[in-house]
This record gives C-alpha cells, sequence and structure tokens, in this order.
C-alpha cells in the first residue's frame, strides 16, 4: 500500500510526512480492512506533525477521517460486508470496562485507543480499524463530503453539546474553520442565534452567509451577551474572549485538544455563575447522532481535494490558515 508517513515530528512547512510503500496490511480478529477513498485532514493531524501533541507511536500514517469500502474481514466481524462503505474516526478503540466506559461515557475512556495517534490512520490506501468502532455512513454524501463529518463534525456537534446551547438562544463561534462551519448549520437547523468572532474577514463573510446574524474579530464583543460559545481556535486568549462575552450563567465549550496556553482569568469575568469545560474527543454515539442528523439537515461541508502525496502540502496549508473548510485526500 501507499501511505504517507511521519518518522520525526516537524514544522508542516518542512513537509515531515514522508510516501512509503508497504506491505498491504491484514485484518486481526474483529477488523476491518478498507481500502481508503477519502481522508480528511485535521488540525489535530498537524499537531501530531508538528509536534505540539506528543507522538505515541512512530512511525506512524496520521489521518482520522476515513472513508472506504471494507475489503476483508477478520474472523468474528459480523454486520459488515466486502464492498460496505464504511467511516474511521478519531476514537479508535476503548477497553469497555473501566467506569468511564460503564458510564457510557467512552471518550473518556483510561485505555482508549486513537485512529493516525495510537493506530495507523487514513493518509494511505488501505487502512485497519475494529469493526464495531467503524461507523455507517449515509446515503447522500460523496466520500469527499463525508470524510470532512467524521472528526470536524462530530466533534463540533459534541461541543454544541457540551456548551449546553438551547434553540433560540444566542451562541457564540470563535474561530471559523472546518468544524465551525459545520457546527453552525446544526445551530441554525436548531433555531440558535449565530454570532461568529474570527480574526479572516473571508472566514466573516462565509460566516454570514451560512446564517450568522453578526461576525466580528476575536477583540470584538458580540452585541448581545451569549447564553453559551465553542472556541475552535487553538489560542487561550481565544477563550478569555469568549468568556467575556457570556451571559450570567452561560458556558464556554473549549473544542481542542491543544491550546498554545492557559491565560490568566480574571475571577469577575468567571463570576455569575459562567462555566469553562473542555471537549475530549466522541463517542460513538455521538458520531451515529451526528451522522444522522447531517444527513436530515442536510449539512453540506466546504473542502478542498489534494491528492495523497500531496497531504504535506494540505498541512501546510492548514497550519497557514489557507484551507476554506476542510482538506480531504484523495487516497484510492
Amino acid at each position: 500500500m501507499r501511505a504517507m508517513q511521519l518518522s520525526r515530528a516537524a514544522p508542516a512547512a518542512t513537509r515531515p510526512l514522508h510516501p512509503v510503500d508497504l506491505a498491504d496490511p491484514a485484518p486481526g480478529a474483529g477488523e476491518i480492512l478498507l481500502r481508503v477513498t477519502a481522508c480528511g485532514v485535521c488540525r489535530t493531524d498537524l499537531q501530531i506533525c508538528e509536534g505540539d501533541l506528543a507522538a505515541h507511536k512512530l512511525p506512524v500514517v496520521p489521518g482520522h477521517q476515513i472513508v472506504g469500502r471494507v475489503e476483508a474481514l477478520g474472523s468474528g466481524v459480523t454486520g459488515w460486508s466486502v464492498g460496505d462503505r464504511a467511516g474511521v474516526a478519531w476514537l479508535a478503540g476503548v477497553d469497555g470496562t473501566c467506569t468511564h466506559c460503564r458510564a457510557k461515557r467512552e471518550n473518556l475512556c483510561v485505555a482508549a485507543e486513537f485512529t493516525g495517534w495510537d493506530r495507523d490512520g487514513g493518509y494511505a490506501t488501505h487502512a485497519v480499524a475494529r469493526a464495531d468502532f467503524a461507523l455507517r455512513l449515509p446515503e447522500g454524501f460523496a466520500d469527499f463530503d463525508a470524510a470532512p463529518l467524521l472528526c470536524a463534525g462530530v466533534i463540533g456537534y459534541r461541543s454544541l453539546k457540551v456548551s449546553g446551547i438551547a434553540p433560540g438562544e444566542r451562541l457564540g463561534l470563535y474561530g471559523f474553520g472546518a468544524s465551525a462551519t459545520l457546527a453552525i448549520q446544526v445551530a441554525r437547523h436548531w433555531g440558535c442565534r449565530v454570532f461568529v468572532c474570527t480574526r479572516s474577514p473571508v472566514e466573516r463573510e462565509r460566516a454570514l452567509a451560512l446564517g450568522a446574524e453578526w461576525a466580528g474579530g476575536y477583540d470584538d464583543k458580540p452585541p448581545e451577551p451569549l447564553h453559551a460559545a465553542v472556541t475552535f481556535a487553538p489560542v487561550g486568549s481565544v477563550v478569555v474572549a469568549a468568556l467575556r462575552a457570556l451571559d450570567r450563567g452561560g458556558t464556554v465549550a473549549i473544542n481542542a485538544i491543544h491550546i498554545d496556553h492557559v491565560p490568566e482569568i480574571a475571577y469577575a469575568d468567571l463570576w455569575w455563575e459562567r462555566s469553562l469545560r473542555s471537549v475530549a474527543n466522541f463517542t460513538r454515539d455521538d458520531a451515529r447522532e451526528l451522522l444522522a442528523l447531517a444527513a436530515a439537515i442536510p449539512i453540506r461541508p466546504e473542502r478542498e481535494i489534494h491528492p495523497l502525496d500531496d497531504a504535506g502540502i494540505a498541512l501546510d496549508r492548514l497550519s497557514r490558515g489557507e484551507v476554506r473548510g476542510a482538506a480531504v485526500l484523495q487516497c484510492a
């Protein structure tokens, strides 16, 4: 198989990924082998490649927004057939026995494994996944449109849930990349009023086109206090800006696995029962709910397509803020 592999973390501008030809993997017990057609490029991939997130294994094939066709089944697999279309997302497996798993909070599993971090991911022509963590994808979405739903879509959806936003309430979105462009479509479907803060004038225009009623910069305060906010930018100062924009009793959900720093917060900005919540991974139920909702709305991802061997270019464009919507690799 052909793959783009990371052996050592380095800035995206130096192209830390390199192409390799490897033996086609074989699925083990309980696993499926996918011929990958598309794989989304996520900021988490960038943070792994640049070393902001310490590598769990090296070398590793990044990528955790995988769409493909089942090519082989491992022993004991039921519910999947050769030729089925399947999606593979960030959560690659859990132990199913820890306190968190038993409480239906598998996103917090102490033994969780992650695609493209603990297991080789989808920057490749083939990928192996646990069959019980593969996802059915809704009809009506081409492979390139389905891929961004598997992380950008699902983590944005979970962030909305964590924020506690309710229909008709005022929601702030801070940063407007791939995840936020999908989250706003869910929020507008729920009848929320959406206010967007982003440094990019182009992203502000895009936010307004997608139904935001106001868009400004990070230093601008929305015209009305927010019931909830989700921060997508991996920048601590943005979290503080969102907190200051909240109404009393509001919540900021931080949609990031890594931010540059946690700044000092004035207690006056937190008082009046305002809350800060981190968003850690997502559950399979979150993914299934989002995929069903994506089909019902329907959500329409904006994406740009790159050949597999140009994965490094896609990551560099992402690091520079040049990607419009989501970048997706064509792997077949």
